[in-house]
């Protein structure tokens, strides 16, 4: 197996993640370095070790679980600055399970975030290949303009190599600003506050309300939710392949 998609399914982190880790000097596999992003290990016999800490068998639970993530907190597994993260707002017990966030949600901004141990996951959910879906609301201040949803549907420039796409599928005017629902199925850096910036109005608050089948409810903020089985099945199902290239050009 490779090395890098040992570790993931080991709950390391995700493919991505532990490619860097690996680039990094940070995987030891027998007591050696490995940098080779190519290298094989057999999980039976070798003994893997990631930042100094033994990775040898493959975990038996796979855990996802749903936090609401309150504004000011991080979406790492852990902050140099010192700043709380979302690994802090879990219970004791979860704590000492390898979970990581999948993918990143800006600090200013709230709603929910999905962490797990499950490697192969992880690289679905957050590759863009696979397109899944992420809704958020939006509070904004100023009047968008009366196509925003034919502009965001066409891709605006937002200062990258290739448009920004979104689906408006809500949009209420109200004085001084509005409130609007979009559906994303990229994820860029700021993506929807530098949308948004770009056609002339301000993010008062946005909240990421569901990641493909998994929705962020009643769950209250700073609060946790572990994933019953029924519903990690439902998820896997959801990102288990590409959508076709008729549902990707809707974004």
């Amino acid at each position: 197996m490779r090395l890098h998609v040992f570790l993931a399914r080991a709950g390391a982190g995700s493919r991505r993640a532990m490619e860097s880790a690996i680039l990094a000097g940070r995987v030891q596999v027998d007591g050696v370095v490995v940098q080779a992003l190519g290298t094989r290990i057999d999980p039976a016999r070798d003994d893997v070790r990631l930042d100094g800490q033994p990775i040898s068998t493959l975990p038996d639970c796979r855990l996802v679980v749903a936090v609401h993530k309150p504004p000011g907190v991080i979406t790492t597994a852990r902050d140099p600055e010192g700043r709380p993260t979302v690994l802090d707002l879990l219970p004791p017990d979860l704590r000492e399970i390898r979970l990581y966030p999948v993918g990143r949600l800006d600090a200013p901004s709230e709603g929910l975030v999905l962490l797990t141990n499950d490697g192969e996951l992880a690289e679905r959910l957050m590759h863009p290949r696979y397109g899944h879906e992420r809704e958020y609301s939006a509070e904004v201040r100023g009047n968008p303009p009366r196509d925003l949803p034919r502009r965001f549907a066409d891709g605006i420039s937002i200062g990258d190599p290739r448009p920004a796409r979104a689906e408006v599928r809500n949009l209420r005017q109200h004085r001084g600003g509005a409130t609007l629902r979009l559906v994303l199925r990229e994820g860029r850096y700021r993506q929807i506050r530098r949308m948004l910036t770009a056609v002339g109005v301000k993010v008062v608050t946005l909240r990421r309300l569901r990641i493909a089948t998994v929705r962020l409810g009643a769950l209250a903020p700073g609060a946790v939710r572990v994933l019953n089985a029924d519903q990690c099945a439902e998820l896997k199902a959801a990102v288990a392949s590409p959508p076709s290239a008729s549902a990707a050009g809707q974004a």
